[in-house]
């Protein structure tokens, strides 16, 4: 397993913190949430029906998931503070294992945005595949795109190391995105292959449409597990469909969930692999308990936010204030924050 990645990791946010000492930071813990934009740049859809059905296989094989998450700790007077973790989740002889990267905590500023997107870009695109070209994107954008590129070296290393099993991710097989460029999803599903396995992403949510309703909305009179394969999908260069998409329903519930395959599969492979998973993880509302809980040992906790804010504060000198909300102090009970505006 290649392991220089984390390494920069660790590298660049201990140097980004040691070299920022005594400035304030405004507490903060919010959230920011991992958006895939590609939807937008994909229109025409219908559905083949009639569904395909499923079946359990009673088939002993290896499940594995892994997510990333991000949050904003504060904001200092030249930048912001954050951090991001990794997990990756796996069922085997019916037990579940986990292993988790971080949290690796960031001071980025415009000062220092460019040198730490670029160290951590190099260290993977260079492993593997020719450094990509994008140039750093701007300050509010960096701790997704520093989670992206984190969860891609993940995606990459459970491909390499997983053997003739099931891989989840949590999106979608889009590539041609400033977050996931083509070639990069590429080789990981050609890694994956190459080893016997078979990649499924799952959306939580999608605005993918068919006859005006949401496809995983869209009413169907039958009993689950099934799934349908979407058709006549059209997205708008540069981006790029490298898997055929599925609104699938897993178990019984409210909930469906838009799955993307691997294009190289076959339809038997699709097939055998959806019911794999059906006997070898637990569906709870059709979402796989692998996902889920690399989506939960990633998330950060409020314990965790604020031993995170004291270990910056105390460690490395960052001193912690106290601004006034303005949307409060000017607003009252109707001031909400601009998160909520």
């Amino acid at each position: 397993m290649d392991t220089l990645l984390p390494k920069r990791f660790i590298e660049s946010s201990l140097h980004s913190l040691a070299n920022d000492k005594n400035h304030r930071f405004q507490l903060n813990q919010q959230d920011v949430q991992q958006i895939d934009n590609s939807e937008g740049n994909i229109h025409a859809t219908r559905l083949k029906l009639p569904p395909l059905t499923l079946k359990p296989r009673n088939t002993e094989t290896t499940v594995a998931a892994v997510d990333t998450s991000t949050i904003r700790l504060g904001e200092t007077d030249t930048g912001m503070l954050m951090a991001v973790r990794g997990a990756t989740v796996w069922r085997q002889n019916k037990s579940y294992k986990y292993t988790r990267l971080g949290p690796f905590v960031f001071h980025l500023t415009e000062q220092n945005k460019q040198n730490i997107y670029t160290t951590l870009e190099k260290s993977y695109f260079d492993t593997s595949h020719g450094q990509s070209h994008h140039g750093s994107p701007n300050l509010l954008q960096m701790p997704t795109r520093i989670a992206c590129l984190l969860e891609r070296w993940l995606q990459l290393m459970l491909a390499r190391t997983v053997e003739r099993g099931l891989i989840l991710f949590d999106g979608s097989l889009t590539g041609g995105t400033p977050d996931t460029p083509t070639h990069i999803m590429k080789d990981i599903l050609s890694t994956a292959r190459i080893r016997g396995n078979l990649i499924l992403a799952f959306s939580k949510m999608t605005t993918l449409r068919v006859n005006g309703h949401v496809i995983t909305e869209f009413p169907i009179e039958q009993r689950p597990p099934y799934m349908i394969e979407l058709d006549s999908l059209k997205p708008k260069p540069p981006a790029i469909l490298l898997g055929d998409v599925y609104v699938a329903k897993l178990a019984f519930g409210n909930y469906s969930f838009r799955m993307d395959v691997d294009k190289e599969a076959t339809i038997e492979q699709r097939i055998w692999s959806v019911e794999k998973l059906l006997a070898n993880d637990l569906l709870s509302q059709s979402y796989p308990e692998t996902l889920r809980l690399a989506h939960i040992f990633c998330t950060f906790t409020a314990n965790e936010v604020i031993a995170m804010q004291h270990f910056a504060a105390r460690r490395h000198g960052l001193k912690i204030v106290n601004r006034p909300d303005m949307h409060s102090l000017l607003f009252g009970p109707f001031g909400k924050g601009e998160y909520y505006s």
